[in-house]
C-alpha cells in the first residue's frame, strides 16, 4: 500500500511540474512575441527555444536579461496614451 502512495505522490509531482513547465513555455513565447518590439527577429526565435529546450531555466534566463530590464518594451509616446484612440496628425 505504501507503493501506491508513493507513486501516487510522484505521479502528482510530475504532473505539476509539466504544468509549470507548460506555464513557463507560454508565458516566455508570448512576452517575446507581443512585448518585445524592439527585439530582433533573430534574438525572439533564440528565445523562443531556449524556452522550449529549458523550460522553467529558461523563463527564469528570460526574466532576469530580458524582462526585469525592459530594454526591448516599447515605451508609450504620446499618441499612445490611450491606443483606442485613432491618431490625427
Amino acid at each position: 500500500m505504501e507503493e501506491m502512495a508513493f507513486f501516487g505522490m510522484v505521479w502528482i509531482l510530475g504532473l505539476t511540474l509539466m504544468a509549470v513547465q507548460l506555464i513557463a513555455l507560454v508565458w516566455v513565447i508570448y512576452d517575446v512575441l507581443t512585448k518585445q518590439k524592439r527585439m530582433s527577429d533573430v534574438e525572439k526565435v533564440i528565445w523562443v527555444l531556449v524556452a522550449f529546450f529549458i523550460t522553467i531555466l529558461g523563463a527564469l534566463i528570460y526574466y532576469l536579461l530580458v524582462k526585469r530590464e525592459g530594454k526591448y518594451e516599447q515605451e508609450l509616446d504620446e499618441h499612445m496614451e490611450n491606443p483606442d484612440e485613432p491618431i490625427v496628425y
